[in-house]
């Protein structure tokens, strides 16, 4: 499908004004029993170091221009932002500066206060979501932050400016996004596979030179590169979603150069593609759950009056969106797919819920879908010209290079039936996401990230919401044992949405805060509500 593939690998937890333009994606499962762990971590080989051509490069910083369309556009960020690029090896294991070498792009904010702490590095998750669009636009939020901080994110390789992986162009994009989110037949099926077989073959007609190195580990070793550009001895760090993995990887690859670090919406790092996905499908389950009493228990929810109807409502309106998409907007069509997106996007944050309640009653009393559309646009990153950033392609392309399995169509029948029961309305069509590498190279040994940090300085804080429904809250909790005894705290925040520090409630906010700011933390077991 495609379509929601974001929703079963990790988006951002930017704050709702942003999450609406972009909800950014943890990771795919190999067929195991769901949720179980995966084999043990094998041993990390040695690379040869990073020549000083690159840890001592000096970039060009200077005033920042508009983002581009595959950042996602927009203005330009105001004059306290500047702008850089910072080269890196392609390929560790042949780190030469005369060799193929990467060019990602940077953006500040600097600090002038006598009580700087250093640099604080930002990734807001995905993967695949540019931060220097993403930053500047989210300052607000990081406003405590700024005074003891230079703020400071990076497009990852693969994504917007840093060589940005685009397999498709907007029409193709539409005409994939629009087809059927669940087949019903052997030949859907195979078709299903067809397509997802030409998406790859078009990823590596793009940029097949670049796609074997686009790992979180890799990426882990770019921030490195860029701790000792920014002249910082240890990495003061914030992920948020797949920003959680990254970091946790970069704390199992340099335990020492570890400095203070929130984690927020924590990616489980034990399980394997099937457990992954099957776990954020009973998170989506979870929020819709949440969504629907909040809508069924007011005076005019358009899903009913309790549960059993409102379920039989949206299972009613997706069914019938399969033969008969709705009208919507500029000759557009709500397909069923796309209303799947339209649905899981707004579960992001409870301030999407009204929207999407809008959304349902506009399609089910108008027949139309102009909500739910917009909805899923957001989704996608599609522009009011019909382009695309290249989050979902970078997405996938980094994904697929991190995941070792390969599922196939014996795997989505094997756990159909497990999916379907994590959640009667979406898992038949989550289910369908096991096969998002379809037609990839593998170029991993295994499904889990090594995070092990044993030796890291206590200066790590998991911060997990209970009513998560992208990263699911037990994640956090593996997180924290496989990181390592005594190396990271756990903040709960007992509330809804994806991200916690960015939903704005004060007790969060001030942990991450004093945490941040002044070395801080929270004892482990810390409860916000």
């Amino acid at each position: 499908m495609a379509a929601l593939l974001c929703a079963v690998t990790a988006c951002s937890s930017a704050p709702d004004e942003a999450a609406d333009e972009d909800p950014q994606i943890p990771g795919l499962p190999s067929p195991s029993v769901a949720g179980e762990a995966g084999p043990a971590p094998t041993a990390v080989p040695e690379l040869p170091s990073v020549p000083e051509e690159f840890t001592k490069q000096e970039p060009n910083w200077s005033a920042c221009g508009a983002p581009s369309a595959a950042q996602g556009g927009g203005a330009a960020p105001g004059a306290d932002w500047e702008c850089a690029g910072l080269t890196v090896p392609l390929d560790y294991a042949d780190p030469d500066p005369d060799g193929r070498t990467l060019d990602l792009a940077l953006v500040r904010s600097r600090t002038d206060s006598e009580q700087r702490v250093g640099s604080l590095v930002f990734n807001f998750g995905g993967p695949g979501g540019s931060g220097v669009a993403t930053l500047p636009r989210m300052e607000q939020r990081f406003e405590p932050l700024a005074g003891a901080f230079d703020l400071v994110s990076l497009d990852p390789r693969g994504v917007g400016d840093s060589e940005g992986v685009v397999c498709l162009d907007g029409p193709g994009r539409d005409a994939m996004l629009a087809t059927t989110a669940a087949p019903r037949d052997a030949a859907g099926e195979e078709e299903f596979l067809a397509r997802r077989h030409s998406y790859a073959a078009a990823c590596a007609d793009a940029s097949g030179d670049l796609l074997p190195h686009l790992t979180t580990a890799n990426t882990a070793r770019d921030l490195d590169i860029l701790r000792q550009v920014l002249g910082e001895s240890r990495l003061h760090y914030y992920g948020a979603s797949y920003g959680t993995k990254l970091g946790g990887v970069y704390a199992g690859l340099f335990p020492e150069r570890v400095g203070r670090t929130v984690l927020d919406s924590v990616v489980d790092p034990t399980v394997d593609v099937v457990g992954r996905a099957l776990g954020q499908t009973t998170g989506f389950q979870l929020a819709l759950d949440h969504y629907l009493a909040d809508c069924v228990a007011g005076p005019d929810c358009p899903a009913g009056r309790d549960l059993p109807e409102a379920y039989r409502f949206l299972g009613g309106l997706l069914d019938g969106l399969a033969d008969q998409p709705l009208p919507a907007g500029e000759g557009r069509l709500l397909t069923q797919g796309l209303a799947v997106t339209g649905i899981v996007g707004s579960l992001y944050s409870e301030g999407s819920w009204q929207r999407l309640s809008r959304g349902l009653r506009e399609a089910d009393r108008e027949g139309r879908g102009d909500i739910l559309l917009a909805a899923a646009d957001r989704y996608h990153g599609r522009g009011q010209q019909g382009g695309y950033r290249n989050l979902h392609d970078a997405n996938t392309a980094i994904n697929c290079a991190d995941f070792a399995s390969r599922p196939d169509l014996d795997t989505v029948r094997a756990h159909r039936a497990e999916f379907e029961a994590a959640s009667p309305v979406l898992g038949r069509f989550l289910v369908w996401e096991l096969l998002g590498c379809t037609g990839w190279e593998s170029n991993s040994d295994r499904d889990q990230p090594e995070v092990a940090a044993e030796g890291a300085a206590r200066t790590i804080l998991l911060v997990a919401t209970t009513g998560d429904p992208a990263t699911p809250y037990h994640g956090a909790e593996r997180m924290r044992d496989a990181l390592g005894e005594d190396v990271a705290a756990l903040l709960t925040y007992d509330g809804e949405g994806h991200g916690a520090y960015t939903s704005g409630n004060p007790c969060v906010t001030a942990a991450v805060n004093a945490h941040l700011l002044s070395g801080t933390t929270p004892d482990d077991g810390t409860m916000c509500t």
